[in-house]
């Protein structure tokens, strides 16, 4: 299976910054000009950016369109953008705006036939986003967490046509815990054959090390950890090529 590294803007306010556990209240600025960022991180060979509209995941509507149509223009690296994307139109404009995949979250829970009808209609264009606190599944800007098991959700979109799932461990984000790699090795299981990506915790490369060589991770969110100097780009992308 090839693995795949995603770093990562997450997007407040027009900013480029990184939060811990997911609340807004610690958010850091790390790069204010995100399309700057975008562009160091495709210069350094990442084939893919990972975008977080940290706003819009509140609003639920694009509230940072200017920050991705800056990063759309400045580099020729895959986009994949989550946060507040929730009904059709709002899919199919993104995509017609040079955005390579979309992430559903929210109505990954709320409205699943929504999402079966935008994987059908836009294929290898639609993930699923799976927010975890606890092993339960948190929307709405992780705002609210639900009844529903993580793993059970996973289950319900592995016949969905999605592209991938990508499973975040809520309690680890933002703090360099390291990836929880036996609750990402249960979604993929579940979730299998949908490609299962990890997030949330990433702080050294024998995290990278432990993904990769599972056999059952297809790659992993980068954040933090790459902006703070812990993980190597360079190095990272070399485990990536291997």
């Amino acid at each position: 299976m090839a693995f795949t590294l995603y770093p990562a803007i997450d997007l407040k306010d027009g900013a480029c910054v990184r939060l811990v556990r997911g609340a807004m209240e610690t958010a850091t600025i790390f790069n204010p000009d995100p399309a700057d960022q975008a562009r160091a991180f495709a210069e350094a060979g990442f084939s893919w950016v990972h975008i977080v509209d940290l706003n819009g995941a509140f609003a639920g509507e694009a509230r940072n369109a200017a920050a991705v149509a800056a990063i759309r223009s400045a580099t020729r690296a895959k986009l994949q953008l989550g946060g507040g994307i929730r009904t059709l139109g709002q899919i199919e404009d993104w995509l017609a705006r040079g955005i390579n995949r979309v992430i559903l979250g929210t109505i990954a829970l709320t409205n699943p036939p929504l999402v079966r009808e935008a994987a059908k209609k836009f294929p290898g264009a639609v993930a699923v986003g799976i927010d975890a606190r606890d092993g339960m599944v948190a929307t709405h800007g992780w705002a609210e967490t639900g009844t529903m098991r993580a793993e059970d959700l996973a289950r319900a979109y592995a016949d969905a046509g999605v592209s991938a799932i990508i499973y975040t461990d809520i309690a680890r984000d933002g703090t360099g815990e390291g990836l929880n790699i036996a609750a990402t090795l249960a979604m993929a299981r579940a979730a299998a054959p949908v490609p299962v990506i990890a997030s949330g915790g990433l702080g050294h490369m024998s995290d990278l090390i432990a993904a990769r060589d599972s056999g059952l991770i297809s790659g992993a969110i980068c954040g933090r950890a790459l902006y703070d100097g812990r993980i190597d780009a360079h190095e990272a992308l070399r485990l990536e090529r291997a």
